[in-house]
């Protein structure tokens, strides 16, 4: 049974598993398991749509009706929701194949209640700590710390 700590935001998701001394010599390490950037969110809207009105266009004037551009108006929203799901997906099947007792999860505020929703309830019941914040640059040294800080204080 091992013990992991993912971090997410909407353009990375980093995975720790933690190694325990036995011995109690030397405090506990992080090790990665997975460290994945996400693409879709970074692209531009120009790189993920073509500029031209579309073939449909019918044009204007007495003679023809007017017809819309067909702009993508949530597009991004659209995006967003796909990849939190994605990411959730990810979540679930990890816990699942390394068979974790417990597990810890640092999102970015603006979508970790999103996150939690969309796992499942035996994933979602074995999450120890649930800490909103995007801790996906932090160095390992400082997201273990972080963890055994927030821990403490609500003890």
């Amino acid at each position: 049974m091992s013990e992991i700590i993912v971090t997410v935001d909407l353009g990375a998701m980093n995975v720790f598993e933690i190694i325990k001394d036995p011995l109690k010599i030397a405090s506990d390490k992080l090790e990665t398991l997975k460290s994945q950037v996400i693409t879709e969110p970074r692209a531009k809207a120009s790189e993920k749509f073509s500029d031209t009105a579309g073939r449909f266009y019918q044009g204007g004037g007495t003679g023809g009706t007017t017809a819309g551009f067909g702009e993508p108006h949530n597009v991004e929203l659209e995006s967003e929701k796909r990849t939190i799901k994605r990411i959730a997906e990810d979540i679930n099947q990890l816990i699942r194949e390394k068979d974790c007792d417990k597990w810890f999860l640092a999102a970015d505020r603006s979508i970790n209640n999103q996150i939690i929703e969309q796992l499942n309830p035996d994933v979602k019941a074995k999450l120890k700590k649930n800490v909103a914040a995007n801790l996906t640059k932090t160095p390992r040294s400082e997201i273990m710390d972080y963890f055994v800080e927030r821990a403490k204080k609500t003890a």
